[in-house]
Order: C-alpha cells, then sequence, then structure tokens
C-alpha cells in the first residue's frame, strides 16, 4: 500500500511487494521521518498521562535519533509535553565506559534530551560501562527484571550498523538473547572510530540489550538515514531471516518498522525498480530510470535496446506508452548526450549568456572541493570565470595530533631561528606541546590547539585551490560556529551561521553556486552544511542576483550520483585527472591515512578517482563517448519559480 500524506508523513509504504518482509516508511529526508516518530512517541506519553500509567520507551543513541530528541525537545518545551510519566531503558553502552566520557552513551542520552525535559531521575535506566567484569552478568539480569517490572517497553528505538547489527547485537546474536556484555565486530569498532578519533581508542567490549529483549517491545522504530545504510536495509527488508544479520530478526515482530529517508531505501527492489511491483508514472525520470536500469542489466548500449529487451523484463507499460524500444531509447540517449559539457558555466560570445561568471563553490569541509570537483572546479578557472571557494568549516577535528606537535614545535624553531621567540610565543608553543604530551584519547582540543590545526587545514586548502588555478583572495574560510564544538558531536544551526553564508553570497552574488550533497559523511557535516546554504538561498529569494542564479549539487567523496540523475556530465582529460590529484594530493594532513575515513578505507584521491572512471565508463558503456573520467552534477530545484 502507498498512502500520500500531508506535513512530515509525507510518503508511507507498507510491505506491498512480495519480496517486503518488514513494514517500512520512506520519508524525503531525515528530519520529515525523524519528526513523524517523535509525534508518534509524543502520542503514547500523552495517552497513557491520561489514563495515569507510565509510558515506557527504549532508546538509542548515536546520530540517526539526533532529530527524534530535537523534535521531542521542542515538544515539551513549546507545546507543553511532559516527561514525568516517562520511564527509560537505553539499548546499549560501551565497556569500559564512564558516564561522564565523551563517547558514552549515558552521556548523549543526557545532552540529547534528559537534561532538557522534565524526567524523573529514577525513571531513567542507563547501561552501566563502569562496572567490574565479575558484577556484569548479574547487572544484566537485573536490568531485565527492571524492564519485566515496568511493564516491557511500548516503543523501542532503534539503529542498524553495516554489519546488520542492532543494539550491540553483533552478527551470531541469536533471537533468544538477553542483555549481556558482547564483545564487538571488528567493522562495528572501525565505523566507531570517528568518535574515538581513532579504531585503536574504541573499547572491544560493550553492554546490550539482547535480540531478544528487544523483540519483547510492543513497538519497534528502526531508524536509517543516507545511502550508506541502503544495502544493509535491503538485506534486512528482503533478506531471509539469519543470525549473521541480526536486524532480520524484526521480521519476526508484527509491531517492527524501518523508518527510512529515500537514500536509505534505494536498494530496496521495489524502489529500485517500482515499475515490476505497480503501476507507475512514466515521466522523463521515471523512463530515463527504467531505460538505464535495464541497459545496464542486460549489457547492452541504450540505443541497442529492442523491444523484446521491454517486455521480457517488466517494462510492457513503457514500451506501451511509447509504441516502440527506438523512440524510447532515442529520447533517453539525447537525454544522456545532451548532460555532458565541457563548458559548466556556459561558453563565451553566445546569445543571452554572462561571460565570464561569478562563482562560489561551498566545501564542507577543507578538501571537499578538490576531493569532488577539482576537475570542473579547474575547467571554471581556466575559462576565466572569477571563481570563489568557501570553505565552510575549519575540518580542525580531523588533524592527527603528530601532525599538530609538528606544527607547534616549528613555530617554535622558527622563532628561535630569527630571534622572533618573545614570552608569549614560548608560553603559547610550550602549552601546545605540554597540552599534546599529556593529551587522553578522545580528550577535546584545547582552543589554541584548535586553532593550530584549523590553521594546518586552511594551508593545505589555499595550496590545493591554487593548484587548480584559484588566487589566494578569492578564498573564504567561514568557521560556520556550528561545527567549532572542538568533538564529533556538533551544535545545532543557529542564526549566525546562515548570517555568514547570506553575507558572502550578498557580497560575491553569482551566477552559479557549486555546494555538496554528498551526504554520506558519517558526521553529518555535509549534511549540516548543506542545510545553512539552502536557508540562506532562501532568504536571498529576492535578490535580483539569486533569480538567476543556478545552483549545482556535487558528490564524490562519499558516493556519486547515479547516471539517470546526472543533469551536468563534466569530462575530465588524463591531464586534468592528474592535476585534480596534485591538488588533493595538497591536503596533507589527510594523506595517507584519514583521521575519519568511514566505512571506505581508501584514501579519498583513490575514492574520487574510482568513482569519477566508474561515470566516465558508464556513461561509456551506455552508449556514450569514452572519457577518462567525468563529475556529475545535478541542479538543485529549491528556487525554481
Amino acid at each position: 500500500m502507498k498512502t500520500h500524506v500531508s506535513g512530515t508523513d509525507a510518503v508511507q509504504m507498507v510491505c506491498a511487494s512480495t519480496k517486503s518482509k518488514i513494514a517500512y516508511r520512506i520519508y524525503p529526508d531525515s528530519r520529515d521521518a525523524s519528526v513523524a516518530v517523535a509525534n508518534e512517541i509524543a502520542r503514547l506519553i500523552r495517552s497513557r498521562a491520561a489514563e495515569s500509567r507510565t509510558a515506557v520507551l527504549g532508546l538509542v543513541a548515536g546520530s540517526s535519533p539526533v532529530d527524534v530528541y530535537a523534535e521531542l525537545r521542542r515538544l515539551h518545551a513549546e507545546e507543553g509535553l511532559s516527561f514525568a510519566n516517562v520511564v527509560t531503558f537505553n539499548l546499549d553502552e560501551y565497556y569500559p565506559m564512564s558516564a561522564e566520557c565523551l563517547q558514552s552513551h549515558s552521556r548523549f542520552m543526557h545532552e540529547h534530551l534528559f537534561d532538557h525535559v522534565d524526567m524523573v531521575a529514577e525513571n531513567i535506566h542507563l547501561p552501566d560501562g563502569t562496572l567490574q567484569p565479575e558484577c556484569v552478568a548479574d547487572y544484566c539480569l537485573a536490568y531485565e527484571q527492571r524492564i519485566e517490572e515496568a511493564g516491557g517497553i511500548d516503543i523501542q528505538l532503534l539503529g542498524i550498523g553495516r554489519t546488520g547489527h542492532i543494539g550491540f547485537n553483533e552478527p551470531g546474536s541469536g533471537t533468544d538473547s538477553r542483555t549481556r556484555m558482547i564483545t564487538l565486530d571488528g567493522m562495528t569498532r572501525i565505523d566507531s572510530s570517528s568518535n574515538f578519533f581513532g579504531v585503536e581508542n574504541v573499547p572491544r567490549r560493550a553492554i546490550t540489550m539482547g535480540v531478544g529483549t528487544i523483540l519483547q517491545a510492543k513497538k519497534i522504530f528502526l531508524l536509517a538515514f543516507g545511502e550508506g545504510k541502503s544495502s544493509i536495509i535491503a538485506r534486512t527488508v528482503e533478506g531471509e531471516l539469519a543470525p549473521s544479520v541480526p536486524a532480520t530478526s524484526l521480521q519476526e515482530h508484527p509491531g517492527a518498522e524501518l523508518i527510512l529517508d529515500e537514500a536509505a531505501s534505494a536498494a530496496i527492489s521495489r524502489i529500485q525498480s517500482p515499475w515490476l511491483d505497480e503501476k507507475v508514472v512514466w515521466d522523463d525520470a521515471m523512463v530515463r530510470r527504467a531505460v538505464i536500469a535495464l541497459s545496464q542489466s542486460l549489457d547492452k548500449p541504450v540505443l541497442m535496446l529492442v523491444d523484446g529487451d521491454y517486455n521480457e523484463n517488466g517494462l510492457q507499460d513503457l514500451l506501451a506508452e511509447y509504441g516502440s524500444a527506438y523512440e524510447i531509447n532515442l529520447r533517453v540517449f539525447r537525454h544522456l548526450q545532451s548532460t555532458i559539457t565541457g563548458w559548466p558555466a556556459g561558453k563565451p560570445n553566445q546569445p543571452d549568456v554572462v561571460f565570464p561568471k561569478r562563482i562560489v563553490l561551498f566545501s564542507p569541509h577543507p578538501d571537499d572541493d578538490v576531493i569532488s570537483m577539482g576537475g570542473t572546479l579547474t575547467r571554471l578557472a581556466d575559462q576565466g570565470h572569477e571563481v570563489h571557494v568557501a570553505y565552510q568549516t575549519s575540518g580542525n577535528i580531523a588533524v592527527f595530533d603528530g601532525d599538530a606537535i609538528r606544527f607547534a614545535k616549528f613555530a617554535r624553531e622558527f622563532c628561535k631561528e630569527f630571534d622572533l621567540l618573545s614570552p608569549p610565543v614560548v608560553e603559547l608553543t610550550q602549552k601546545m606541546i605540554r597540552f599534546l604530551g599529556d593529551k587522553d584519547p578522545g580528550e577535546v582540543d584545547i582552543p589554541e590547539m584548535q586553532r593550530l590545526k584549523g590553521l594546518i587545514r586552511r594551508g593545505e586548502a589555499e595550496e590545493g585551490a591554487i593548484v587548480c588555478g584559484v588566487p589566494a583572495e578569492r578564498l573564504h574560510f567561514l568557521d560556520l560556529p556550528f561545527y567549532e564544538t572542538g568533538v564529533v558531536r556538533k551544535k545545532p544551526i543557529s542564526d549566525r551561521d546562515i548570517e555568514i553564508t547570506v553575507d558572502l553570497l550578498r557580497n560575491v552574488q553569482p551566477h552559479q553556486i557549486y555546494a555538496a550533497g554528498d551526504l554520506s559523511d558519517p558526521h553529518g557535516t555535509h549534511r549540516t552544511c548543506l542545510e545553512v546554504l539552502f536557508a540562506a538561498c532562501e532568504l536571498c529569494h529576492e535578490d535580483e542576483w539569486m533569480r538567476s542564479c543556478a545552483v549545482w549539487l556535487y558528490r564524490g567523496a562519499w558516493q556519486e550520483w547515479p547516471p539517470y540523475e546526472i543533469e551536468m556530465a563534466v569530462p575530465l582529460s588524463p591531464q586534468e585527472v592528474d592535476r585534480k590529484r596534485a591538488a588533493i594530493f595538497k591536503h596533507e594532513s589527510q594523506k595517507d591515512r584519514a583521521l575519519f575515513p568511514g566505512a571506505d578505507a581508501r584514501e579519498f584521491w583513490q575514492r574520487a578517482e574510482a568513482r569519477n572512471a566508474h561515470t566516465a565508463r558508464t556513461y561509456d558503456q551506455l552508449g556514450l563517448a569514452q572519457y577518462q573520467a567525468i563529475e556529475g552534477f545535478v541542479r538543485w530545484k529549491g528556487m525554481d519559480r
């Protein structure tokens, strides 16, 4: 069943396909999904309060529920939602782990929810990561008993890991497992490494509710957002129930639902090929999607597809609507052909074309510009446009301490060599060197060290941009305040973040804007930076320059646009690929081993080249010209009228 509803309850899909073994809902973005879940929690809390009963919630830490908790805080502050009748049990905790540690799930819950609402302290239950090992088993039995005494969990929130773990129930966890100590899977530790400033600092064990404990909840919402979760979500929805993928156990729970954004749902068969399950509207986008999928599945260029290919692969309706494979093929081929351009900002001496253009490229981190669109950036600069690069965040948490201490020592020795070593310089450098020498794993850098690391990344960004032909005077380091916490967890977007961006836009008045639409960044910085930019564009929408400004979204650091979505494809020659690599190499602090590599172990230059080459091969296989590499872009439609 597919229903169209208003507001945050956008598009809902529930077990319509024969391949689907669990209910799921898909929302346009993670924020809509989170608000919908928060509203369901609020309804439960209010209904139980009206009956003078408690509402028992199973809660989870991590990036997935952040917006759920934000909406619950808002409902409490603005709409009077009381948590006085709420009892909570958290899903898991690292072991060993003190409640005060930055990475503690206990600290996460207090910072994101408990400290902001009227919870009764005695009603909050969090696994204790400070127990002596010999006490853990009895503690876990008592935790189970407390859940039972509370009447069982009414709503359980879950996230999901790449291995399919729910809680810290790693592959192999049975449906009868209960709250216990568990050894963390290697992939789980890698995925957690960003929060701990390196995998070597991630605890090897954790305390977690068992799969059996989770399955006793009356209602379960599993939250999954972003392209990085799409493969495991498809396995959870359509795969066989297997202990090797603990999330598949939710298939046996009648009250379990997956709450997804569009990106996380992308690999589900019904989403990949909706025409196989239901009638679809054959608009241009759906036609492209179907024809490209058919071409790729048969390994045939688009123009070589025949009527039989359509009829034998579930596309009879498309063929009937257009009459012949020839007409459909030509339509899609011409579109693909039209996306390819060596002049991303237009050619000179063309009617109604402004040339040269003013262009602003927004880079969430100090290296996303060259990693994701270094070839196009070079092309724009070489073609004579006034190109500006705006680095939205300092990227200061992504510098290894060893690099920072080397710079601090260099500064001290440099000043000594040229008789510039004043007492303040000595004091500052010694303070930073001493801090790094005594620093504990995961400890927040002192402000001076954060600034030094930001300067390291700023210098690398300048060198990389210069390789691409952008002069230093057109580089803008915005240092958006939401990022400047010194830790992985960031502050909410503020008016100041948007104001800084609006000021830059109105100062430059660009004809084109490029921004990162690469939203699988594991910490959400790309997503947040994009939200800031969109909010700034909305504030500028009545400005004369904004009315004719095109906003293009790039990818490349974490994933690439699929071919049916690409609206501008900029081909790169071998020489341009080499120049792009040289620009990326200027980011030495991210070279060889990035501090936060995410799920992809390759260096960023390797990821970028592989993705650009793959896009070029895809165009070639579809029957287009052969290129060394292609950078793809999609136009943001938000300002269209």
